[in-house]
C-alpha cells in the first residue's frame, strides 16, 4: 500500500523533500506540503508542476502552526498521513514528535531539537529532549528516526557501514564537511540563518580520548585535501551526530565535527558577532520597538533557496575513520561529492539543501517498504545502512571510499553501491 506523506517545512530543504517525494510516486500516494507560510508551499508546488515531477502523486498544500502540537495532530488526522517528514526549524521538533506519537504516524527529522533560549546545551544533546520520548515511541509502536539528513544522517550511516564492513575496531571518527561552491553573493548561509549562525558561534564540543571536551568556537582548525574539491581549512564545531555516535559506535574514543569556512566568511561572522547582530534575545531600539538582532540579520540575508540558480562548484561531506582491521591499523575516508548545478538541474536546488533533503525521503521510502519501520525511536546509525546507501545512490547521492593503512598513501576510491 502506498503511503501518505506530510512534509512540515517549506524552506530550501523542504522544497528538495517535496520534489523527491513527487519523483517517487511508486511508494507515495499523497504528499502534503505544510508550513506556517502557505505562500512558500504554493511556490514549491508550482516548481514541482513546472518540472513535471508529479508523476502519479497527489500533491497539495496546507497551513500549519508547527509550534502547536494540537494543530499538527489535526493536520495529520485530516490528511491521513502515515509518515511525517519534519524539515522545519529545530525549535519545533518536540511538538511535531508529540503529534506523531499521539496519532501513530512515523516521524523523521534532520536535526536535534533546540531550545531557543539555550546556547551550549548539556551533553549529549539528544538526551535533553528526543531520547526522553523513546519509551513512549516503543510503547505506542511509533517509528521515529532522528537526524536523517546528511550530517547528521548519512554520515551516521557511513559510521554504521564502517563498523559492520570496514573495521574491527573504530578508535576515532572525524566528520568533515566543506562547501567548495560559489553563489556570487557577498555573504549568505546555505540554510536557515537562525539555526546556521547559532551553531557556528556555539562552543565546539567533542568527544576526545573518551572524554567530552569544550573549546571556544573557531579556536581549533586543520587543513584537509578533499577528493575533487582540493585543500580546505576546517574548523572544529559542536554538532548533532557527535552526541549519538559517541554512544552507539562501540568503543569509539573520539568523535569530532569539522566544517570548512573561508577567511571572508569568518571575518563577516566576527563583525556580526562583535556588533551584536547574532544576539537572539530582544533589544529595544529608538522608538520603543523590541527586535531580535538575529532576526533582523536574517531578514537582510538572501533566502537560501534563492542561491540555487547561480551556484557553481561542489560539496564534499564524509567521515575520516581510524581504527583496526584484521589486527592492522587502518584509515578510511567515506564521502559524497555533490555538484550544485546538478542539484539545480534535478530539483532547482543548491547542493547543501539537496544533500539535506534527499536522505529523509530515502528514510521514508525505507519505512514505507518496511525495512526501517522499526516501531521505536532510533538514530540512523542504529539501522541497517546498506539499504539506505543504495537508495541514496539511486536518488543522486553516491558514496565513495578511500582506504589505506595509516601512514600510507590513500588508494584510489571505490564506489559503494550496496
Amino acid at each position: 500500500m502506498k503511503k501518505r506523506i506530510l512534509i512540515i517545512g517549506a524552506g530550501a530543504v523542504g522544497a528538495v523533500v517535496a520534489n523527491k517525494c513527487a519523483q517517487n510516486s511508486q511508494a507515495f500516494s499523497d504528499v502534503c506540503i505544510a508550513s506556517h507560510h502557505i505562500e512558500k508551499c504554493h511556490s514549491i508546488l508550482d516548481n514541482i508542476k513546472n518540472k513535471n515531477n508529479i508523476n502519479e502523486c497527489y500533491i497539495y498544500t496546507a497551513q500549519v502552526d508547527a509550534c502547536d502540537t494540537q494543530d499538527v495532530i489535526s493536520l495529520i488526522v485530516d490528511s491521513g498521513s502515515d509518515i511525517v517528514i519534519n524539515v522545519c526549524t529545530a525549535f519545533v521538533n518536540m511538538s511535531i514528535l508529540d503529534a506523531c506519537i499521539e496519532t501513530g504516524a512515523a516521524y523523521i527529522d534532520t536535526a536535534v531539537h533546540e531550545d531557543y533560549d539555550v546556547m551550549n546545551a548539556p551533553y549529549p544533546w539528544y538526551a535533553n529532549f528526543e531520547w526522553k520520548k523513546r519509551q513512549h515511541c516503543k510503547e505506542k509502536g511509533v517509528t521515529a528516526i532522528l537526524g536523517a539528513g546528511f550530517d547528521p544522517g548519512v554520515v551516521n550511516a557511513y559510521c554504521a557501514y564502517a563498523q559492520k564492513k570496514e573495521f574491527d575496531v573504530i578508535d576515532s571518527i572525524d566528520i568533515i564537511d566543506v562547501n567548495a561552491g560559489d553563489h556570487e553573493r557577498f555573504f549568505s548561509t546555505n540554510f536557515d540563518p537562525e539555526i546556521n549562525l547559532r551553531e557556528i558561534i556555539e562552543d565546539a564540543g567533542c568527544l576526545e580520548d573518551g572524554q567530552w571536551r569544550t573549546y571556544k568556537h573557531h579556536s581549533r582548525a586543520m587543513e584537509y585535501d578533499f577528493p575533487e574539491v582540493g585543500l580546505h581549512k576546517l574548523y572544529l564545531m559542536g554538532h548533532d551526530e557527535e552526541h549519538s555516535l559517541s554512544i552507539n559506535i562501540a568503543g569509539v574514543k573520539s568523535v569530532r565535527f569539522w566544517m570548512g569556512f573561508s577567511d571572508h566568511y569568518i571575518n563577516c561572522l566576527n563583525v556580526f558577532k562583535n556588533v551584536g547582530l547574532l544576539n537572539h534575545q530582544k533589544i529595544q531600539i529608538p522608538g520603543g520597538q523590541n527586535v531580535v538582532p538575529l532576526h533582523l540579520l536574517k531578514a537582510c540575508l538572501p533566502e537560501p533557496a534563492s542561491l540555487a540558480p547561480n551556484y557553481i562548484g561542489k560539496t564534499c561531506i564524509g567521515i575520516l575513520i581510524k581504527g583496526t582491521y584484521n589486527k592492522k591499523p587502518k584509515e578510511a575516508f567515506i564521502y559524497n561529492i555533490c555538484d550544485h548545478q546538478e542539484a539545480y538541474h534535478d530539483v532547482s536546488s543548491q547542493a547543501i539543501a539537496f544533500t539535506a533533503g534527499v536522505p529523509p525521503v530515502a528514510a521514508a521510502l525505507l519505512i514505507a517498504r518496511g525495512d526501517w519501520d522499526i516501531k521505536t525511536m532510533v538514530n540512523v546509525e542504529e539501522l541497517e545502512p546498506e539499504p539506505f546507501l543504495s537508495i541514496l545512490n539511486e536518488m543522486g547521492l553516491s558514496t565513495c571510499i578511500h582506504e589505506a593503512p595509516i601512514d600510507d598513501e590513500l588508494s584510489l576510491p571505490r564506489t559503494l553501491c550496496a
